[in-house]
């Protein structure tokens, strides 16, 4: 269903549509995590609950009058389309992609994901992807609203002295509920991060399940954040790899090859 017949579903049903500004639909190369590497589609949503030092993203709620719109998949060319936009009109969008080219997985990114349960829970049945969630691992309460609908679930734990608060306890539950899906957690560390801090995120994810991935992800550097020298890195993982099974050093791929 496209946008046209969207309106018109409106005008027949009287039924108000769920609708979203959305930032940008294109299709790209992941470069965080897991699976970085694999070809994915991506979907980013505004807003987000919390400010890092280190983010790059424009995600103002409001911000947005126009989705930027990939024409075909790896074209880079883009339509601007009116916000906002409803889920059948995203999922055409990501439809498309995967009818041109094999995808892996549509990406729900932001901002925060969690912030559009309503409309995660209405495109989920439309599009022809599984679905991988980025979240910053603090929303448990609306994680449960979508849980049976996302496959895979990348959080990240985020250091205090990164976002200026302490969410250790936010994230150990967001972990216990997210533990039942495909889960892999990130921790970016910068120049100053704090091997206490570091220490204290490896513990957490332990306590929960030893199994679930751990990525350390060096910051790239943006604003006051600086890149991690490699000593830091290194212990980093020497710290995690007896509490953990599977750790692993993995850079921002998609900045080193120019793809956002």
């Amino acid at each position: 269903m496209d946008m046209i017949s969207d309106r018109i579903n409106t005008l027949i049903t009287g039924q108000k549509l769920t609708t979203e500004h959305i930032i940008e639909i294109f299709s790209s190369i992941q470069g965080e995590g897991k699976y970085v590497g694999y070809r994915q589609a991506f979907l980013r949503f505004e807003g987000c609950n919390l400010s890092c030092d280190y983010c790059d993203t424009e995600h103002r709620v409001g911000g947005h009058r126009y989705c930027r719109v990939e024409l075909s998949p790896g074209s880079r060319r883009q339509l601007e389309i009116p916000n906002p936009l409803t889920p059948s009109a995203v999922a055409e969008y990501i439809n498309n992609f995967a009818d041109i080219t094999p995808h892996q997985a549509l990406s729900l990114t932001g901002g925060e994901p969690l912030l559009h349960t309503k409309f995660i829970t209405e495109l989920a049945p439309l599009v022809r992807l599984p679905l991988l969630l980025e979240t910053n691992g603090t929303l448990w309460a609306r994680l449960k609203k979508v849980l049976p609908l996302i496959s895979i679930i990348s959080m990240d734990i985020k250091l205090p002295g990164m976002v200026g608060q302490e969410l250790w306890g936010e994230h150990g539950v967001f972990l216990e509920i997210a533990r039942e899906k495909d889960l892999y957690v990130k921790l970016v560390i910068e120049r100053e991060s704090s091997t206490t801090e570091i220490s204290k995120a490896i513990r957490l994810i332990a306590s929960v399940d030893r199994s679930i991935p751990l990525i350390l992800q060096p910051v790239t550097p943006h604003g006051r954040c600086k890149a991690p020298l490699p000593d830091l890195m290194l212990k980093a993982q020497d710290m995690a790899l007896g509490p953990l099974c599977d750790v692993r050093v993995i850079p921002q791929i998609h900045v080193m090859l120019g793809q956002r």
